[in-house]
């Protein structure tokens, strides 16, 4: 199994519409092939981990590099591991900006990486959720 970590941005932002549609058939494509993992959006820029059998990761990454709504690709973490850190979710996710009831960005990416024991992961999700909401 492994896990790839990776950051991109939008080509235009994304409406909460859009956002819904790529995290439905996203999840409905990840769980049907054994791919978890985790989706940060703050503002156009994305930070994503995917985590499952190698060969549905690369699939799944090969398309996502291949998609033309967003450029700058920049494979940051790739893995072995063991266990999962996602694995309850299909496709975890968070919108950047307001996380609802008055919470911050960081303060709703903090409770999504509560259950993370990998303290290098742990960074790149807090790192990017702090910079976001200091934008």
């Amino acid at each position: 199994m492994i896990r790839l970590l990776y950051i991109s941005t939008a080509r235009q932002p994304l409406t909460p519409e859009q956002l819904a549609d790529v995290l439905r058939v996203s999840r409905r494509n990840n769980a049907r092939v054994g791919v978890t993992g985790l989706l940060i959006l703050g503002g156009r820029r994305f930070l994503q981990a995917l985590e499952g059998p190698e060969e549905a990761v690369m699939t799944t990454y090969n398309r996502i590099t291949a998609d033309t709504r967003h450029f700058a690709v920049v494979l940051l973490a790739r893995e072995q591991i063991e266990t999962r850190q996602f694995a309850a979710w299909a496709m975890g996710a968070q919108a950047g900006g307001r996380a609802g009831e008055g919470g911050t960005i960081s303060q709703a990416v903090d409770t999504l990486i509560t259950p993370i024991t990998d303290p290098s992961l742990r960074g790149y999700f807090t790192g990017f959720a702090e910079r976001q909401a200091a934008a």
